[in-house]
């Protein structure tokens, strides 16, 4: 079993009078990856400032180990962080941004400076190098190095000290996509070699997907999920994580009985127990689970608004009763055509209404982006045009 590590409880945040952190609960295991995933202003990077002692909560108990550590400043925390910005010495080599830190002599508890030898130094630098797949690259001047290269000198700087934690904000944010997803395999070997726990934040859902051993869904400074992005994907809590996770049509329906949820005045059958007869529901579709069939052999009708070539895949909006859907599929069908629909009883998922309710799920701003992007003479409103702020 996992033994707990870090733990907030009940911490909030406020500057002045916006609360940016509403008495959040979380705990984190030793050796977990964890990521605080959500949209811009949710509270993510301010959860990590303050599990590194950057910032201090204005109410609520952040432990370490079952220390409470509200006090303990972030040079005495077992803790390393990388930013978005390396911030290397462009003026010293590999070896010594990496060396860098480890040349500071350290207080023991007696108030003793202790220096390591340049013995030890060199064990643990050539140690890192091999870890962050750069050896050999010790004599480069870091000013020459790929963003992926400097990055990994970035973590190899925050890990030579052998923190039990590290945190890591957007440190991919800098990167082209194709650097970033290698860098995403990078991190999880990286996490699994040191054996020690990663702190992440993103606003990319897949990110989170891809290297977390735990997801923590966040908006407007509260945790909306906590779970394994399977759980995530799969079970969203609400509206807001279905639609922040992934894709999802998300439909109002009322749960009959047991196993029978309505949309559009037409039941089917699904896995969800538990709710009240007749309740109010949000249904979430994901695109993936919608088969299309010949429209006499559906269980819905619709007409194809919009297609979308993705490579791998059709992106294809259906007006369904005027409530637009996503549907993901290997089979084209083109725009005006009317085709029937067919979901799988496990492909409908049935979650309480929430404040997030009727926010999300219809497609229909999608599709008319997709009609600016296509139309050679669309051209967007000027900053400052009606009303705006031009002087």
């Amino acid at each position: 079993m996992s033994k707990e590590l870090i733990r907030l409880a009940d911490c909030t945040m406020a500057f002045d009078d916006e609360v940016v952190l509403d008495k959040i609960n979380l705990y984190i295991n030793d050796k977990e990856f964890l990521t605080l995933l959500g949209p811009s202003g949710c509270g993510k990077t301010t959860t990590l400032r303050i599990i590194g002692g950057f910032q201090t909560p204005t109410s609520g108990d952040v432990y370490f180990d079952g220390v409470r550590i509200n006090a303990v400043p972030p040079h005495k925390r077992a803790i390393n962080t990388v930013f978005q910005k390396y911030a290397l010495f462009p003026h010293l080599n590999v070896y010594e941004n990496i060396a860098f830190g480890l040349r500071i002599p350290k207080i023991d508890e007696k108030g003793k400076k202790i220096k390591l030898s340049e013995q030890e130094i060199d064990q643990r630098v050539m140690e890192m190098l091999q870890v962050v797949n750069l050896k050999g690259f010790e004599k480069r001047r870091v000013t020459s190095l790929s963003g992926g290269q400097q990055q990994r000198v970035a973590i190899a700087r925050a890990l030579v000290n052998r923190p039990k934690v590290l945190l890591l904000d957007e440190p991919l944010g800098a990167l082209d996509l194709k650097l970033r997803k290698d860098m995403q395999n990078e991190l999880k070997r990286i996490q699994q070699a040191m054996g020690i726990t990663f702190i992440y934040v993103t606003h990319d859902q897949e990110e989170a997907l891809a290297m977390s051993d735990t997801v923590v869904v966040m908006d407007s400074g509260r945790i909306q999920q906590i779970g394994t992005p399977e759980d995530i994907y799969n079970e969203p809590k609400n509206a807001f994580v279905a639609d922040f996770i992934g894709e999802s049509n998300i439909i109002d329906g009322i749960m009959r009985e047991d196993g029978v949820v309505e949309i559009f005045n037409r039941r089917f059958q699904c896995l969800d127990k538990g709710f009240a007869k007749d309740e109010p529901v949000d249904v979430v579709i994901r695109p993936e689970d919608v088969d299309i069939v010949p429209e006499d052999q559906g269980q819905l009708k619709g007409t194809v608004t919009n297609v979308t070539f993705k490579g791998m895949q059709y992106d294809i909006i259906v007006d369904f009763y005027g409530f637009k859907w996503l549907i993901q599929t290997t089979d084209l069908s083109p725009v005006g055509s009317h085709i029937g629909i067919k979901i799988d009883p496990d492909g409908f998922h049935v979650m309480k209404k929430s404040e997030y309710s009727g926010m999300f799920g219809d497609y229909s701003s999608y599709s008319e982006e997709y009609e600016e992007i296509s139309d050679v003479d669309y051209e967007p409103e000027e900053e400052g045009k009606e009303g705006g702020n031009e002087e």
